[in-house]
């Protein structure tokens, strides 16, 4: 199993490697996440995989490459789409993981 792991492994560094040589956009190669925050109030975020969790203390996306917890007090959804999400509140913090 460790070896298949390695081998995705290498092969995304190799690909993340390819974009950054030609300065190819990350988040549309890769599939990673952007997010946006104005403040502490709103946070936009692309690439996003799917709502885990949705409370008004937590907000918890996931992304192709993991999870994205939003932390606060009054936080909702404004909109989304399959492909973005404006989220609202006060976002106390933020947390990759």
């Amino acid at each position: 199993m460790k070896k298949k792991q390695r081998a995705a492994e290498l092969k995304e560094s190799k690909k993340e490697m390819l974009v950054e040589s030609l300065k190819l956009p990350k988040d549309m190669m890769m599939g990673a996440f952007m997010l946006s925050m104005t403040g502490n109030r709103e946070a936009f975020i692309e690439n996003y995989r799917g709502i885990l969790e949705y409370t008004d203390t937590c907000i918890l996306l996931q992304t192709k490459s993991g999870q994205v917890r939003f932390e606060g007090t009054g936080l909702v959804i404004e909109y989304y789409t399959n492909e973005d999400m404006k989220i609202g509140g006060y976002i106390q913090s933020v947390i990759f993981g």
